[in-house]
This record gives structure tokens, sequence and C-alpha cells, in this order.
């Protein structure tokens, strides 16, 4: 199996980690309820995407 030949300097390990961080979720706010949804999915409680309607949602009483 191939070993490393030297050692990495600080920077060079610091470099490759610059892409370890945690990312925020990505989400956008609802025209019409304002609550936050992930993106390119059907909103649960409306059933609409891209204004229009996908899923009937049964109404709750």
């Amino acid at each position: 199996m191939p070993n490393p030949k030297g050692r990495h300097s600080k920077s060079r390990k610091n470099m490759r980690r610059a892409h370890d961080a945690l990312k925020l979720p990505q989400y956008f706010l609802d025209k019409d309820t304002g609550e936050a949804l992930k993106p390119h999915r059907i909103n649960p409680t409306t059933g609409m995407y891209k204004g229009r309607q996908i899923i009937d949602v049964k109404e709750s009483e």
C-alpha cells in the first residue's frame, strides 16, 4: 500500500479541511402560507408545486 512520503504542512491540511464545514440547510418562504419549505418539493399542507395543484390534501376538521 502506498505511504505518504512527507508531512503535510498546516496550511495544506487546513485547505483540505476547508470543505468539511457544515452548511446551513436551504429553504424558502412560501408566498401563500409564509412557512419555510425545502426547495423543489410539494408543499404538504396545500399540495401545491410551482403554482399548480399536484395532490389533493384532505381538510382536517
